[in-house]
């Protein structure tokens, strides 16, 4: 009998297993594939947390993997925070099956460690848990949500002290703790009316919200008589069946932006997401019904958050009247852009732009003409709070960060992406550009021809299950043993594998090294300000290809774009083939 076969029998013995997931064992018992694919590795524990699809197994989201993560979170804080135990942890959930009752798992955990539990009364986005831990100053957050995966799925994300997530340096140890627990159905845990009874569980209600709301209306870049103005401006938005809805509305009114028109089909929470193939603002099909109201009401502009409200999508129109949908890197650099010019230049001599090695150089170039120095992190938004933390000893003064796959974060008392307050921003700096006769589609063509025609694509494979996985990891490794040394028409200056952090110059050998944490992402640095960038997601059964080109004209940039993926999807399709 194979491991995952003993461990299969393990649940499927176990006299209290939860009654749900003995019907699903049920189903599958006949499937050896199936039982093989729940049961034949745990489910993979990353720096932001776990993220899988809902259902019985080791390598499933359910409750007893949840305890499992828990546990190791809790030991991890016990031995890394101080005074754990009355400070708490605070935990929030969107709108997903299973995320409330995930959520309460989660305090009878941390119960059974005398650990107090802040627990939202109703469904809240993440940044607002990462406000939160701030807020009340408890030793941790833990965010129930996956996203914009579709509604199979559902996830766990651990948060710091500084309301950040995990850093690899801290997930490992976590790791390390839950990889000590050799049996998840046996976590101990304490139930709801002990917890109410002991005072280790408080309900939490609109006053985090409330405090939120404080801190968002002080972004603003308006002038007091701007802002004190009723605008005469349409806005069409969906929280595509999350949770932004009451925050985002409450947000605008603030700044007097009274002509939102949500669309009510999608503002419902609903954990099949019945409206939408996929609940994700980067996909366009996601915009649908926003579309098609804000045509009929001539909608300015329109906006789109995905389910747990850290993305926001942007559509607004072209010169023929169609809406269209910004890309992360678009709207990214117009914030950038908007948010330096109306900064007060004293205030950009220290300040710094935070943005990923795969998001546009676009923002870069922009942040220099003001002076303002650019970093680059690792992919995930884990990294720029990290970085926003040690500003709190370096002294350098946060601007903005962002990430291609529309994540934003305007100030810092969230320490996560933060759709709210991009969205605030985003209308304000459309209503800016209104008043000077201009869309947002004109302001970004002034940019392009001002600093270069910077563009960017990203292609995906998905590649399901056990074989799946080696099958990406095949992919990885065929392509550092032998990196490519031309792709389309560009010759290959530099590879960066940030695995073993080493930078190596393709015509001379020479190796430097790269100071970013390691991750198994692998980098083709191409002449003519051109890059290709290859990394297995961490939260999906996804190889990701992202791309990024620079060019005097738009049509410079889109061939060569086009030469970049033609070769790429090339030698992926004849890996995955042999």
């Amino acid at each position: 009998m194979s491991n995952w076969e003993q461990v299969y029998q393990q649940w499927n013995s176990f006299p209290e297993l939860d009654e749900s997931l003995k019907v699903e064992l049920k189903k599958m018992q006949d499937d050896p594939k199936a039982l093989e694919d729940a049961f034949y590795r745990e489910l993979t524990f990353g720096t932001g947390g776990m993220r899988g699809v809902l259902g019985p197994g080791t390598n499933r989201m359910n409750v007893y993997t949840v305890r499992k993560a828990v546990n190791g979170f809790a030991k991890y804080l016990l031995e890394n925070a101080v005074n754990v135990k009355d400070r708490g942890v605070v935990i929030a959930y969107d709108s997903r099956y299973m995320s409330q009752e995930f959520a309460l798992e989660t305090a009878k955990v941390l119960g059974a460690f005398d650990i107090k539990a802040y627990v939202f009364e109703t469904l809240r986005p993440t940044p607002l848990l990462s406000f939160a831990v701030r807020y009340l100053a408890t030793a941790g957050g833990v965010m129930i949500t996956a996203s914009h995966n579709p509604p199979e799925y559902n996830g766990f994300k651990v948060y710091n002290e500084d309301g950040g997530q995990m850093v690899p340096r801290e997930a490992n140890q976590i790791i390390d703790a839950i990889k000590d627990i050799e049996n998840e159905l046996m976590v101990p845990v304490l139930e709801q009316a002990e917890l109410e009874e002991r005072q280790l569980l408080k309900w939490v209600g609109k006053d985090i919200d409330n405090a939120y709301l404080e801190q968002l209306k002080q972004i603003t870049k308006m002038k007091e008589d701007t802002l004190n103005q009723v605008k005469d401006f349409n806005i069409v938005f969906t929280p595509l069946h999350g949770t932004a809805n009451d925050l985002v509305l409450r947000g605008l009114e603030q700044l007097n932006f009274t002509g939102v028109d949500v669309v009510q089909e999608q503002a419902v929470p609903d954990p099949e997401f019945s409206t939408v193939a996929s609940p994700n603002p980067e996909e366009h099909q996601a915009f649908t019904l926003a579309i098609q109201k804000g045509i009929k009401n001539g909608a300015d502009i329109l906006l789109g958050t995905d389910p747990d409200a850290d993305r926001l999508g942007v559509a607004v129109k072209n010169e023929a009247g169609e809406y269209t949908v910004l890309t992360g890197n678009q709207l990214g650099a117009l914030l950038v852009d908007y948010i330096l010019s109306n900064t007060d230049s004293a205030m950009l001599n220290n300040a710094r732009l935070i943005k990923t090695i795969v998001t546009s150089e676009l923002g870069q170039a922009i942040a220099s003409s003001y002076g303002v120095k650019t970093l680059n992190t690792l992919t995930g938004f884990k990294y720029i709070g990290e970085k926003i933390r040690q500003f709190d000893a370096t002294g350098e003064t946060f601007i903005f960060g962002y990430e291609e796959s529309y994540g934003y974060l305007i100030r810092s008392f969230a320490r996560d992406k933060d759709a709210v307050q991009t969205a605030v921003m985003a209308i304000e700096m459309a209503y800016y550009w209104k008043q000077q006769g201009r869309t947002l589609l004109d302001a970004l063509e002034e940019l392009y021809k001002k600093y270069g025609y910077y563009l960017e694509g990203m292609t995906s494979l998905t590649l399901k299950g056990k074989e799946g996985s080696e099958k990406i990891n095949e992919i990885m490794e065929t392509i550092r043993k032998s990196p490519l040394r031309e792709i389309g028409n560009l010759h290959v200056e530099k590879v960066e594998d940030y695995r073993t952090s080493e930078r190596m110059m393709m015509d001379t050998k020479a190796i430097e090294t790269i100071d970013l944490p390691k991750e198994n992402v692998f980098k083709f640095k191409l002449e003519k300000n051109s890059w290709v960038c290859l990394r297995p997601s961490g939260t999906e059964p996804k190889i990701k290809c992202y791309y990024g080109v620079f060019g005097s004209t738009r049509e410079e940039s889109e061939q060569t774009l086009a030469e970049l993926k033609g070769t790429m999807e090339s030698v992926i399709n004849e890996i995955v083939t042999s």
